[in-house]
């Protein structure tokens, strides 16, 4: 599943290909078609991303199907199979698999496979934002909401990092990462973090988010530990960039060369160092399992 920096590079595309123009916009497999035609010639008028949600507003009056009288907004969940690409006009004949299209004289956005895209309101939208924890990468928020969340649980900082509702976009990369970067041991409890490791796991993640949203990829590796600066071979891997931990199961630790560990945790892979994460509990460190992200 796309982490947070992906869908704010997604709405950042938008906003660059599509925004203050009218929009052809159609819905090839059928599925939104009811929707693209109370939209289709509208201006995009802005788009929004909180976390793994990306939203695109248009101008509208009497979206009889809604009951008011205001701005629409297409709310897209990629989820783990959904995807979206753009290209250059002419579009070429749109596959099935198509749920939306939106085209304008220069570009066209295709949309494949997401988990949600649905037209909604502005008080639908505000529900949608109310129920998400903070995002690292929206303007105005610093983390105060998820501490207070964080500081009371006894729940393991490495779950409370990948729910939604108390830190909007944090996946399963950026959890392992930061909590390496940090020191952090996955396991410890929620309300044994203290303010000062919280602020500073805040304060990176915006920073290595924001990178990602630059470089389209996520490298979490400080400049000394980088290959060239190392004399080790480059990470070759899908997903991208230089990291410390994630995916990275039974390989050499960068920094101390112990085997990084791994293990589930609410359902998906944890990657952990058992040297640099000090105090993981002995549970934990025995586990080395498969390697699935």
């Amino acid at each position: 599943m796309p982490e947070g920096h992906t869908i704010h590079r997604l709405a950042a595309d938008h906003h660059e290909r599509f925004a203050g123009g009218p929009v052809r916009v159609s819905s090839p497999q059928g599925k939104f078609s009811d929707s693209a035609a109370l939209l289709d010639g509208r201006t995009l008028t802005g788009v929004d991303a909180h976390g793994k949600h990306l939203f695109l507003g248009f101008d509208g009056h009497d979206f009889d199907r809604h009951s008011f009288d205001g701005p629409g907004w297409v709310h897209i969940h990629l989820g783990l199979f959904g995807k979206l690409g753009f290209g250059t006009t002419p579009a070429p004949p749109p596959t099935d698999t198509v749920r939306l299209r939106l085209v304008n004289d220069a570009h066209y956005a295709d949309l494949r496979g997401p988990t949600t895209c649905a037209l909604i309101t502005e008080p639908e939208k505000r529900a949608i934002h109310d129920r998400l924890g903070p995002d690292p990468l929206r303007t105005g928020e610093d983390g105060e909401r998820a501490w207070q969340r964080i500081s009371r649980s006894r729940v393991t900082v490495a779950a409370l990092l990948m729910d939604q509702k108390v830190v909007a976009g944090i996946g399963n990369v950026y959890r392992a990462e930061v909590l390496f970067r940090h020191g952090i041991d996955p396991y410890r409890l929620g309300k044994d973090l203290t303010r000062q490791e919280w602020d500073a796991i805040w304060s990176d993640l915006g920073e290595l988010m924001r990178e990602g949203v630059r470089n389209n990829r996520i490298d979490t590796v400080r400049p000394e530990h980088l290959p060239e600066a190392m004399g080790r071979p480059p990470r070759v891997d899908d997903h991208g960039g230089e990291v410390y931990v994630y995916r990275r199961a039974r390989q050499a630790c960068h920094i101390c060369g112990t085997g990084i560990r791994t293990a589930d945790l609410a359902a998906r892979n944890l990657f952990w160092c058992p040297v640099c994460q000090k105090g993981t509990s002995s549970r934990a460190a025995a586990a080395s399992g498969p390697s699935r992200d």
